[in-house]
Protein backbone atom coordinates (compact mmCIF):
# COMPACT_ATOMS: atom_id res chain seq x y z
CA UNK A 1 0.00 0.00 0.00
CA UNK A 2 1.47 3.07 -1.14
CA UNK A 3 2.25 5.93 2.12
CA UNK A 4 1.84 2.79 4.28
CA UNK A 5 3.90 -0.06 5.50
CA UNK A 6 4.25 -2.52 7.98
CA UNK A 7 8.16 -2.80 9.24
CA UNK A 8 9.97 -6.30 9.34
CA UNK A 9 10.89 -5.66 13.56
CA UNK A 10 9.80 -3.70 16.45
CA UNK A 11 12.27 -0.79 16.76
CA UNK A 12 9.77 1.89 15.19
CA UNK A 13 6.92 1.52 17.79
CA UNK A 14 5.07 4.46 19.57
CA UNK A 15 5.43 5.71 22.73
CA UNK A 16 2.87 4.03 25.28
CA UNK A 17 1.62 5.19 29.07
CA UNK A 18 4.09 3.52 31.39
CA UNK A 19 1.07 3.12 33.60
CA UNK A 20 0.10 0.57 31.22
CA UNK A 21 -0.11 -3.40 32.22
CA UNK A 22 2.50 -5.08 29.55
CA UNK A 23 0.79 -8.88 28.81
CA UNK A 24 3.28 -8.88 25.58
CA UNK A 25 6.04 -7.07 24.54
CA UNK A 26 6.84 -7.66 20.77
CA UNK A 27 4.31 -8.07 19.81
CA UNK A 28 2.57 -5.15 21.97
CA UNK A 29 -0.35 -5.92 24.53
CA UNK A 30 -1.41 -4.50 27.33
CA UNK A 31 -4.43 -2.96 29.25
CA UNK A 32 -4.82 -0.29 31.57
CA UNK A 33 -4.72 -0.12 35.64
CA UNK A 34 -8.52 -1.38 36.69
CA UNK A 35 -9.09 1.90 38.38
CA UNK A 36 -8.47 3.91 35.26
CA UNK A 37 -11.00 1.99 33.19
CA UNK A 38 -13.94 3.79 35.32
CA UNK A 39 -12.20 7.27 35.92
CA UNK A 40 -14.51 8.49 32.61
CA UNK A 41 -17.17 7.38 30.53
CA UNK A 42 -15.14 7.85 27.28
CA UNK A 43 -11.43 6.17 27.55
CA UNK A 44 -8.80 8.21 26.90
CA UNK A 45 -6.40 7.33 24.23
CA UNK A 46 -3.67 6.62 26.21
CA UNK A 47 -6.20 4.06 28.64
CA UNK A 48 -7.53 2.06 26.00
CA UNK A 49 -6.12 -0.99 25.48
CA UNK A 50 -3.91 -1.92 22.84
CA UNK A 51 -3.93 -5.44 20.70
CA UNK A 52 -1.26 -6.09 18.00
CA UNK A 53 -0.22 -8.89 15.81
CA UNK A 54 3.20 -7.73 14.97
CA UNK A 55 4.49 -4.56 14.73
CA UNK A 56 2.80 -1.50 14.38
CA UNK A 57 2.76 -0.36 10.64
CA UNK A 58 4.25 3.26 9.57
CA UNK A 59 2.83 5.90 7.26
CA UNK A 60 5.33 7.41 5.48
CA UNK A 61 3.31 9.39 2.84
CA UNK A 62 0.00 10.38 3.79
CA UNK A 63 -0.98 12.27 0.83
CA UNK A 64 -0.58 8.77 -1.35
CA UNK A 65 -2.51 6.77 0.60
CA UNK A 66 -5.64 5.02 -0.85
CA UNK A 67 -8.00 2.52 0.64
CA UNK A 68 -9.25 0.58 -2.15
CA UNK A 69 -12.71 -1.07 -2.48
CA UNK A 70 -13.06 -4.05 -5.11
CA UNK A 71 -13.96 -7.36 -5.26
CA UNK A 72 -17.30 -8.96 -6.30
CA UNK A 73 -18.14 -5.07 -7.42
CA UNK A 74 -19.08 -3.47 -10.52
CA UNK A 75 -16.69 -0.75 -10.06
CA UNK A 76 -13.58 -0.88 -8.00
CA UNK A 77 -12.41 2.22 -6.50
CA UNK A 78 -9.76 3.83 -4.82
CA UNK A 79 -10.29 6.66 -1.92
CA UNK A 80 -8.11 9.29 -0.36
CA UNK A 81 -8.13 10.55 3.22
CA UNK A 82 -9.31 14.17 1.77
CA UNK A 83 -12.21 11.73 -0.27
CA UNK A 84 -13.38 10.03 2.89
CA UNK A 85 -13.76 13.26 4.79
CA UNK A 86 -15.66 15.14 2.38
CA UNK A 87 -18.38 11.84 3.15
CA UNK A 88 -21.16 12.26 5.85
CA UNK A 89 -19.14 12.22 8.96
CA UNK A 90 -20.74 10.42 11.98
CA UNK A 91 -19.35 10.12 15.59
CA UNK A 92 -20.40 6.99 17.33
CA UNK A 93 -19.80 5.91 20.88
CA UNK A 94 -19.18 2.37 21.05
CA UNK A 95 -17.35 0.03 23.46
CA UNK A 96 -14.47 -2.70 22.21
CA UNK A 97 -14.05 -5.61 23.78
CA UNK A 98 -10.97 -8.14 23.09
CA UNK A 99 -12.74 -11.40 22.69
CA UNK A 100 -10.09 -12.48 25.55
CA UNK A 101 -10.91 -9.86 28.42
CA UNK A 102 -10.94 -11.95 31.45
CA UNK A 103 -9.01 -14.79 29.88
CA UNK A 104 -6.93 -14.70 33.16
CA UNK A 105 -9.50 -16.44 35.43
CA UNK A 106 -10.81 -18.76 33.06
CA UNK A 107 -7.00 -19.57 32.81
CA UNK A 108 -6.96 -20.37 36.39
CA UNK A 109 -9.03 -23.26 36.47
CA UNK A 110 -7.62 -24.98 33.10
CA UNK A 111 -4.83 -23.80 31.18
CA UNK A 112 -5.80 -21.81 27.93
CA UNK A 113 -3.89 -20.21 24.99
CA UNK A 114 -3.77 -16.64 24.20
CA UNK A 115 -2.94 -13.28 25.76
CA UNK A 116 -3.14 -13.23 29.87
CA UNK A 117 -5.97 -10.65 29.83
CA UNK A 118 -7.02 -9.41 33.07
CA UNK A 119 -10.33 -7.71 33.10
CA UNK A 120 -9.36 -4.18 31.37
CA UNK A 121 -9.16 -5.37 27.55
CA UNK A 122 -11.66 -2.89 26.84
CA UNK A 123 -12.40 0.42 26.19
CA UNK A 124 -15.32 3.43 25.41
CA UNK A 125 -14.50 5.93 22.96
CA UNK A 126 -16.20 7.65 20.49
CA UNK A 127 -15.22 7.19 17.12
CA UNK A 128 -15.69 9.06 13.85
CA UNK A 129 -15.70 8.49 10.43
CA UNK A 130 -17.98 7.52 7.59
CA UNK A 131 -20.40 4.92 7.28
CA UNK A 132 -19.42 1.87 5.24
CA UNK A 133 -23.23 1.60 3.57
CA UNK A 134 -22.40 5.06 2.53
CA UNK A 135 -19.12 4.08 0.99
CA UNK A 136 -20.16 0.82 -0.64
CA UNK A 137 -23.09 3.10 -2.28
CA UNK A 138 -20.15 4.84 -4.07
CA UNK A 139 -19.68 1.11 -5.52
CA UNK A 140 -22.60 0.53 -6.32
CA UNK A 141 -24.64 -1.52 -3.15
CA UNK A 142 -27.48 -0.03 -1.71
CA UNK A 143 -28.11 0.47 1.49
CA UNK A 144 -29.99 -2.35 3.38
CA UNK A 145 -28.65 -5.35 0.78
CA UNK A 146 -27.62 -8.96 1.45
CA UNK A 147 -26.00 -9.71 -2.32
CA UNK A 148 -24.22 -7.45 -4.39
CA UNK A 149 -25.17 -8.10 -7.80
CA UNK A 150 -22.37 -10.27 -8.61
CA UNK A 151 -23.23 -12.51 -5.70
CA UNK A 152 -21.47 -10.84 -2.78
CA UNK A 153 -22.20 -11.67 0.73
CA UNK A 154 -19.51 -10.55 2.88
CA UNK A 155 -17.62 -7.95 3.04
CA UNK A 156 -13.55 -8.53 4.09
CA UNK A 157 -11.29 -6.10 5.46
CA UNK A 158 -7.55 -6.23 4.76
CA UNK A 159 -4.83 -4.94 7.18
CA UNK A 160 -1.45 -3.73 5.92
CA UNK A 161 -0.59 -5.36 9.22
CA UNK A 162 1.66 -8.86 9.04
CA UNK A 163 1.42 -11.50 11.59
CA UNK A 164 2.67 -14.67 11.75
CA UNK A 165 -0.98 -16.87 12.40
CA UNK A 166 -1.39 -15.45 8.46
CA UNK A 167 2.92 -16.60 7.62
CA UNK A 168 3.47 -13.48 7.13
CA UNK A 169 0.17 -12.47 5.39
CA UNK A 170 -1.87 -9.34 6.14
CA UNK A 171 -4.34 -9.71 9.45
CA UNK A 172 -8.23 -10.25 8.21
CA UNK A 173 -11.70 -10.22 8.66
CA UNK A 174 -15.00 -10.18 7.58
CA UNK A 175 -18.70 -8.88 8.71
CA UNK A 176 -22.04 -10.32 6.43
CA UNK A 177 -22.75 -7.58 3.82
CA UNK A 178 -26.37 -7.15 5.50
CA UNK A 179 -24.65 -5.93 8.70
CA UNK A 180 -22.58 -3.29 6.52
CA UNK A 181 -25.21 -1.78 4.56
CA UNK A 182 -26.98 -1.53 7.49
CA UNK A 183 -26.79 2.05 8.42
CA UNK A 184 -28.39 1.25 11.48
CA UNK A 185 -25.35 -1.04 12.57
CA UNK A 186 -23.27 2.11 12.19
CA UNK A 187 -20.17 0.47 11.03
CA UNK A 188 -17.56 3.15 10.72
CA UNK A 189 -14.30 3.89 8.44
CA UNK A 190 -12.95 5.63 11.33
CA UNK A 191 -10.08 8.36 11.33
CA UNK A 192 -10.51 9.80 14.63
CA UNK A 193 -10.95 8.63 18.35
CA UNK A 194 -11.94 10.76 21.22
CA UNK A 195 -12.23 13.84 18.39
CA UNK A 196 -8.76 13.78 17.70
CA UNK A 197 -6.79 12.19 14.50
CA UNK A 198 -6.41 7.97 15.52
CA UNK A 199 -2.88 7.45 17.04
CA UNK A 200 -0.94 4.51 15.17
CA UNK A 201 -1.93 2.12 18.48
CA UNK A 202 -5.63 2.29 17.22
CA UNK A 203 -5.27 1.91 13.36
CA UNK A 204 -3.76 5.59 11.96
CA UNK A 205 -4.79 6.66 9.35
CA UNK A 206 -7.65 4.53 8.77
CA UNK A 207 -9.50 1.40 10.73
CA UNK A 208 -12.71 -0.10 10.94
CA UNK A 209 -15.05 -0.21 13.79
CA UNK A 210 -18.16 -2.60 13.83
CA UNK A 211 -19.91 -2.14 16.95
CA UNK A 212 -20.99 -4.60 19.58
CA UNK A 213 -19.28 -7.19 18.16
CA UNK A 214 -15.46 -8.38 19.58
CA UNK A 215 -13.00 -6.13 18.65
CA UNK A 216 -11.26 -8.65 16.21
CA UNK A 217 -13.44 -7.47 13.51
CA UNK A 218 -12.49 -3.46 14.02
CA UNK A 219 -9.64 -4.19 11.52
CA UNK A 220 -6.88 -1.41 11.67
CA UNK A 221 -4.63 -0.09 9.38
CA UNK A 222 -6.87 -0.67 6.33
CA UNK A 223 -5.10 -1.33 3.38
CA UNK A 224 -8.30 -3.03 1.48
CA UNK A 225 -12.07 -3.72 1.74
CA UNK A 226 -13.20 -6.95 -0.81
CA UNK A 227 -16.94 -7.63 -1.32
CA UNK A 228 -16.19 -12.01 -1.26
CA UNK A 229 -19.09 -14.57 -1.85
CA UNK A 230 -17.86 -16.40 1.41
CA UNK A 231 -16.71 -15.89 4.47
CA UNK A 232 -13.34 -14.61 5.48
CA UNK A 233 -10.88 -17.67 5.24
CA UNK A 234 -8.26 -15.77 7.19
CA UNK A 235 -6.67 -17.32 10.32
CA UNK A 236 -8.76 -15.45 13.03
CA UNK A 237 -11.92 -15.90 11.10
CA UNK A 238 -11.78 -19.54 11.00
CA UNK A 239 -9.09 -20.67 13.11
CA UNK A 240 -9.80 -18.13 16.09
CA UNK A 241 -12.12 -16.90 17.84
CA UNK A 242 -14.87 -19.75 18.21
CA UNK A 243 -16.72 -20.78 21.17
CA UNK A 244 -15.87 -24.48 21.74
CA UNK A 245 -17.82 -25.96 24.96
CA UNK A 246 -15.40 -27.28 27.62
CA UNK A 247 -15.39 -30.64 26.45
CA UNK A 248 -13.13 -30.02 22.99
CA UNK A 249 -9.53 -29.63 23.76
CA UNK A 250 -6.50 -29.08 21.14
CA UNK A 251 -6.18 -33.02 20.80
CA UNK A 252 -10.34 -33.39 19.24
CA UNK A 253 -10.91 -29.92 18.06
CA UNK A 254 -12.56 -29.33 14.81
CA UNK A 255 -12.47 -25.51 13.50
CA UNK A 256 -15.26 -25.79 10.55
CA UNK A 257 -17.60 -26.99 13.24
CA UNK A 258 -18.30 -23.50 14.37
CA UNK A 259 -19.15 -20.38 13.41
CA UNK A 260 -16.74 -16.95 13.86
CA UNK A 261 -17.61 -15.41 17.10
CA UNK A 262 -18.86 -11.78 16.15
CA UNK A 263 -21.40 -10.32 18.80
CA UNK A 264 -19.90 -10.30 22.22
CA UNK A 265 -22.33 -11.69 25.27
CA UNK A 266 -23.19 -9.34 28.43
CA UNK A 267 -20.04 -8.69 30.70
CA UNK A 268 -19.48 -6.69 33.96
CA UNK A 269 -16.76 -6.07 36.18
CA UNK A 270 -15.82 -4.81 39.16
CA UNK A 271 -12.79 -2.37 38.88
CA UNK A 272 -12.87 -0.40 42.09
CA UNK A 273 -11.24 -3.46 44.10
CA UNK A 274 -8.65 -5.73 42.85
CA UNK A 275 -8.57 -9.37 43.22
CA UNK A 276 -7.90 -9.45 46.98
CA UNK A 277 -8.49 -6.40 49.07
CA UNK A 278 -7.87 -5.79 53.01
CA UNK A 279 -9.62 -3.32 54.51
CA UNK A 280 -10.77 -1.23 57.59
CA UNK A 281 -13.77 0.43 56.98
CA UNK A 282 -17.36 -1.37 57.44
CA UNK A 283 -18.38 0.44 54.06
CA UNK A 284 -17.18 -0.41 50.76
CA UNK A 285 -17.98 1.38 47.02
CA UNK A 286 -17.92 -1.71 44.65
CA UNK A 287 -17.79 0.09 40.82
CA UNK A 288 -17.15 -1.04 37.21
CA UNK A 289 -18.50 -1.00 34.09
CA UNK A 290 -21.25 -3.12 31.90
CA UNK A 291 -21.72 -3.61 28.88
CA UNK A 292 -23.15 -6.18 26.32
CA UNK A 293 -23.09 -6.53 22.43
CA UNK A 294 -25.30 -6.39 19.58
CA UNK A 295 -26.84 -3.23 20.69
CA UNK A 296 -28.43 -5.07 23.35
CA UNK A 297 -28.20 -2.40 26.48
CA UNK A 298 -28.05 -2.88 30.04
CA UNK A 299 -30.82 -3.69 32.16
CA UNK A 300 -29.22 -3.87 35.76
CA UNK A 301 -25.96 -4.64 37.66
CA UNK A 302 -26.59 -6.60 40.57
CA UNK A 303 -23.99 -6.54 43.87
CA UNK A 304 -23.72 -9.64 46.44
CA UNK A 305 -21.56 -9.85 49.51
CA UNK A 306 -23.22 -12.88 50.94
CA UNK A 307 -22.10 -15.35 47.87
CA UNK A 308 -25.11 -14.87 45.81
CA UNK A 309 -27.89 -15.81 48.49
CA UNK A 310 -28.91 -11.57 48.09
CA UNK A 311 -29.04 -9.10 45.85
CA UNK A 312 -28.92 -5.35 45.57
CA UNK A 313 -29.30 -3.55 42.69
CA UNK A 314 -26.04 -1.26 41.82
CA UNK A 315 -27.09 2.51 40.13
CA UNK A 316 -25.59 3.89 37.10
CA UNK A 317 -23.53 6.92 37.11
CA UNK A 318 -22.09 8.05 33.52
CA UNK A 319 -19.12 10.83 34.05
CA UNK A 320 -19.36 13.03 31.69
CA UNK A 321 -23.33 11.30 30.70
CA UNK A 322 -26.65 12.02 32.06
CA UNK A 323 -27.19 9.75 34.69
CA UNK A 324 -29.03 7.38 31.64
CA UNK A 325 -27.83 7.26 28.86
CA UNK A 326 -30.98 8.18 26.62
CA UNK A 327 -31.88 5.91 23.87
CA UNK A 328 -32.51 8.74 21.60
CA UNK A 329 -28.85 9.28 22.04
CA UNK A 330 -28.66 6.28 18.92
CA UNK A 331 -25.16 5.38 19.14
CA UNK A 332 -25.09 4.83 22.91
CA UNK A 333 -26.44 1.61 22.57
CA UNK A 334 -23.26 0.19 21.55
CA UNK A 335 -21.54 1.58 24.79
CA UNK A 336 -20.87 0.42 28.14
CA UNK A 337 -22.96 1.31 31.39
CA UNK A 338 -20.47 2.27 35.02
CA UNK A 339 -22.29 0.94 37.24
CA UNK A 340 -21.42 2.41 41.46
CA UNK A 341 -22.95 1.14 44.60
CA UNK A 342 -21.84 0.90 48.47
CA UNK A 343 -22.28 -1.96 50.67
CA UNK A 344 -21.47 -3.90 53.73
CA UNK A 345 -17.78 -5.29 53.51
CA UNK A 346 -17.89 -9.15 54.65
CA UNK A 347 -15.53 -9.40 57.27
CA UNK A 348 -13.81 -12.49 55.20
CA UNK A 349 -15.63 -13.03 51.61
CA UNK A 350 -16.39 -12.28 48.06
CA UNK A 351 -18.06 -9.75 46.35
CA UNK A 352 -19.81 -10.41 43.25
CA UNK A 353 -21.12 -8.56 40.52
CA UNK A 354 -23.49 -9.59 37.59
CA UNK A 355 -25.15 -7.80 34.76
CA UNK A 356 -28.24 -8.96 33.12
CA UNK A 357 -29.16 -6.99 29.35
CA UNK A 358 -32.24 -5.67 27.99
CA UNK A 359 -32.97 -9.16 26.08
CA UNK A 360 -33.25 -10.44 29.50
CA UNK A 361 -29.52 -12.43 29.50
CA UNK A 362 -27.86 -13.01 32.20
CA UNK A 363 -24.13 -13.82 33.07
CA UNK A 364 -23.48 -17.17 33.83
CA UNK A 365 -22.63 -18.18 37.81
CA UNK A 366 -19.08 -20.34 37.12
CA UNK A 367 -16.32 -19.95 34.48
CA UNK A 368 -16.26 -24.26 34.21
CA UNK A 369 -19.25 -23.89 32.33
CA UNK A 370 -18.30 -21.82 29.37
CA UNK A 371 -14.46 -22.83 29.85
CA UNK A 372 -13.32 -23.09 26.11
CA UNK A 373 -9.47 -23.68 25.03
CA UNK A 374 -8.94 -20.55 23.68
CA UNK A 375 -10.15 -18.78 26.88
CA UNK A 376 -12.73 -16.19 24.89
CA UNK A 377 -15.61 -14.62 26.06
CA UNK A 378 -14.94 -15.16 29.99
CA UNK A 379 -18.42 -13.59 31.48
CA UNK A 380 -19.04 -15.22 34.50
CA UNK A 381 -19.83 -13.73 37.47
CA UNK A 382 -17.04 -11.07 38.34
CA UNK A 383 -15.92 -11.87 42.14
CA UNK A 384 -13.61 -10.01 44.38
CA UNK A 385 -11.94 -10.91 47.70
CA UNK A 386 -12.64 -8.61 50.68
CA UNK A 387 -11.13 -9.61 54.05
CA UNK A 388 -11.24 -6.70 57.21
CA UNK A 389 -8.13 -6.04 58.71
CA UNK A 390 -9.75 -6.61 62.07
CA UNK A 391 -10.38 -10.22 61.08
CA UNK A 392 -7.06 -10.76 59.63
CA UNK A 393 -6.12 -9.62 63.21
CA UNK A 394 -8.11 -12.04 64.99
CA UNK A 395 -7.07 -14.75 62.87
CA UNK A 396 -3.75 -14.59 63.56
CA UNK A 397 -4.31 -14.35 67.26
Amino acid sequence: MPGLKAPSDYSHEPPRHPSLKINSKDPFNAEPPRAALISSYVTSVDFFYKRNHGPIPIVDDLERYRVSIGGLVEKSIELSMDELRKLPKYNITATLQCAGNRRTAMSKMRTVKGVGWDIAALGNATWGGAKLSDVLEIVGIPKLSSNSSLGGRHVEFISVDKCKEEKGGPYKASIPLRQATNPEADVLLAYEMNGEVLNRDHGFPLRVIVPGVIGARSVKWLDRIDIIKDECQGFFMQKDYKMFPPSVDWDNIDWSTRKSQMDFPVQCAICSLEDDNLINQGKITVAGYAVSGGGRGIERVDISVDGGKKWIEAGRYQKDMPYFADDDLGSEKWAWVLFKAVVDAPENGEIIAKAVDTAANVQPENVDVIWNLRGILNTSWHRVRVQKASYVAKSNL
